[in-house]
């Protein structure tokens, strides 16, 4: 595992190692949308010094909300709460970025401001669930975006990286996966538009560009990353050509000279994730068209993580499932330490069961 512990650079941090947290939402804010003491714990206790932590999903408006119980980047009083969560991390001698961002479509009527449709760049219905005050219920069908929601939505990223920057994170993640905003936008399964943003690539992928630029006016291009999932089917999304679409928009992020792209790497046998029938756009493939730090994520084991990194496919890899259920994972992977299971059903929302009780070994084990 040597490869995943030797130090790197990602924009303007030198890191120790290479074993990120990814983002992971997990509904767990205490104080409605403000993140309260379980969060402050849950995310020092992944944090290990020289690493970097990539903060949850969180939405830049009302409006982008699709969980409840996730914490926000929308109003100032939210500033505070993360301000507890980056001291806790930063006194443990890690860094960490908050991820931006919408989820459109993947929202329902009781999340959005007067119950109104959640927005998304057409009217396409996303046939599944989002998680509102009453558990998880059907997404209501959304309403095709004007081009002043679209500027507003481009303004509201951008003011979602000055309360970031306020907060004291080190820089920011635009999600641009997963089928939220971003990526519908991308997407030709899930953008129809006929105007300036829709159509061919080069339309599809402005929205994804302006509001990189939006965060970049706030932080500059070396504490701000992008993620992708150019394999993933995950939110109903689809592509009449991802190795075209997502080559394209790997290469405009590359003009931008940004500190990391995040790709979401298809996952093996069994996840609903692999493209069936096509080949799979992977980091390997983005390789050729951005030429900064690539971290790749997606159903990492310590030997898969080391061995892509070792590849030269990707420089750091960031782990979600094994994060969660060992805070302590960088040690456990460096010193070839067993690590605890996981339990899917504590993953999303509840209390501290499965969120910080999950035990780390002592220092002495090793």
């Amino acid at each position: 595992m040597t490869t995943l512990f030797t130090p790197v650079k990602i924009g303007a941090y030198a890191l120790s190692h290479r074993v990120a947290l990814a983002p992971l939402t997990r509904m767990r804010s205490e104080t409605g949308d403000i993140p309260g003491d379980l969060m402050v714990e849950y995310y020092a206790q992944r944090a290990s010094e020289g690493g970097l932590l990539i903060a949850e999903a969180t939405p830049v408006s009302v409006r982008g909300n699709g969980y409840q119980g996730a914490p926000g980047i929308y109003a100032d009083e939210q500033i505070a709460g993360w301000k507890r969560v980056v001291d806790a991390v930063h006194a443990k001698g890690a860094r960490i970025v908050l991820q931006l961002f919408h989820a459109g479509r993947q929202s329902h009527r009781d999340l959005q401001p007067g119950g109104a449709a959640p927005l998304a760049p057409s009217a396409i219905p996303f046939e599944g669930m989002a998680h509102t005050k009453d558990g998880w219920q059907p997404a209501t069908p959304p309403r095709e975006m004007t081009l002043e929601d679209i500027a507003t939505a481009i303004e509201e990223f951008r003011e979602g990286a000055v309360r970031a920057k306020a907060a004291g994170f080190d820089g920011v993640e635009i999600h641009g996966a997963n089928g939220y905003l971003v990526d519908q936008f991308l997407q030709d399964g899930s953008n129809h538009r006929t105007d300036a943003y829709g159509g061919p690539v080069e339309n599809r992928v402005r929205f994804l560009a302006e509001v990189t630029a939006a965060a970049v006016s706030v932080f500059g291009t070396d504490r701000v990353g992008v993620r992708l999932a150019p394999g993933g089917t995950f939110g109903g999304m689809s592509d009449s050509d991802p190795a075209r679409t997502f080559a394209h928009a790997a290469r405009e992020l590359d003009a931008f000279g940004l500190a990391w792209l995040h790709v979401i790497e298809p996952r093996v046998a069994g996840s609903q994730e692999v493209t069936e029938g096509a080949h799979a756009v992977a980091a390997r493939d983005l390789r050729a068209h951005f030429h900064g730090p690539i971290i790749a994520a997606g159903g990492f084991s310590p030997e898969s993580a080391a061995a892509i990194v070792a590849a030269g496919e990707a420089d750091l890899v960031a782990f979600g499932r094994h994060f969660i259920a060992n805070p302590d994972l960088p040690h456990r992977i460096r010193h070839g330490l067993p690590l605890n299971a996981y339990d899917r059903s504590t993953f999303y929302g509840g209390d501290h069961r499965g969120y910080t009780d999950y035990p780390a070994v002592s220092a002495v084990a090793a």
